[in-house]
């Protein structure tokens, strides 16, 4: 604790951090958050006069957010996530601290951490997801039919990793072109499986999988690695890098990229949110709205290279 600290209100952090240490066990990393947020805490309440937790109000910690955004001699800004996590453990002290009868209110309850700017999701160009996709089934091996596959249908369904990997056989039928996935919380959802993707797993069935099963192999897994067991996340992640190298893609890629890169397409192509949100198994919309900021910057970018006002 700073040095000049008032006694009562060190002695309250060093309680409340003794409560997160031995109480709910936190890792030593995070008490080390802790106790370098709350430090900094105390440094400005004693720069404030501030000598007892009933003296502190709901506007001091709201100016304690304000310091942490706009930073000072001693501390650079600090962006709005970092922020937020200070936010938290102020709020958890004095929470603690009305809970455990050292303060007879909580100044803290109504200063809200500041909410962090939207990432928007990267998605690829559909030229990049095409080369991808070529690239992972080209050699034309087992293995590449497997690649394929999984890719096809990764970006054929906008399905989690965990969720495609999860695949059981019976999982699909290719008769009406759909696939069941199981979502967060195990809630389900039938989705179309587009022809392409149909094409490339009913190959994989017909030619690679039958090679690479074994007597171990569990009953109905969908893909499978070259030992005849359950393809891994890590493993499914490895075929969609490599695959992404060969096809000389050199962004960024990942599974969720080409759950993002099907969304974003979809809309693009005039999909409804409501419709790309039940394909991707959003509880709520407003998660799937993120997308559409993206599809309003490629509107943004056309017109200001096509339209004769918008350009310079």
């Amino acid at each position: 604790m700073p040095d000049g600290a008032p006694d009562g209100l060190a002695r309250a952090v060093r309680t409340y951090l003794d409560h997160l240490s031995v109480e709910r066990g936190l890792a030593d990393n995070t008490m080390s958050s802790y106790r370098r947020d709350l430090r900094r805490y105390l440094a400005f309440l004693r720069e404030r006069g501030v000598a007892a937790l009933d003296e502190v109000t709901e506007q001091v910690v709201a100016d304690f957010l304000v310091r942490l955004r706009e930073g000072d001699a001693d501390h650079p800004a600090l962006s709005a996530t970092s922020a937020a996590r200070t936010v938290v453990a102020v709020r958890g002290f004095h929470k603690f601290a009305v809970r455990d009868g050292l303060a007879t209110a909580d100044p803290a309850a109504a200063v809200k951490p500041p909410s962090p700017a939207k990432r928007l999701p990267k998605a690829l160009p559909l030229a990049d997801v095409e080369a991808i996709l070529e690239a992972a089934g080209a050699a034309g091996t087992t293995l590449a039919l497997r690649d394929r596959a999984l890719l096809e249908l990764l970006y054929g369904t906008g399905a989690r990793i965990s969720e495609a990997v999860g695949l059981d056989v019976d999982d699909l039928d290719l008769v009406d072109g759909t696939v069941l996935l199981r979502g967060k919380g195990s809630k389900e959802r039938l989705v179309p499986l587009g022809s392409y993707a149909a094409e490339a797993v009913d190959g994989y069935l017909v030619r690679a999988r039958p090679e690479l099963a074994t007597g171990t192999t569990p009953a109905g897994a969908l893909f499978l690695n070259s030992r005849g067991g359950r393809l891994t996340r890590q493993s499914a992640w490895a075929v969609l890098v490599k695959a992404a190298e060969r096809a000389g893609v050199t962004r960024d890629v990942s599974p969720h990229t080409l759950r993002h890169s099907f969304a974003t397409h979809l809309l693009d192509g005039g999909a409804d949110v409501r419709v790309v949100q039940e394909l991707l198994g959003h509880a709520s919309v407003t998660t799937t709205q993120v997308y559409t900021l993206v599809t309003v910057d490629n509107l943004r970018e056309v017109f200001a290279t096509a339209h004769p006002r918008a350009r310079d």
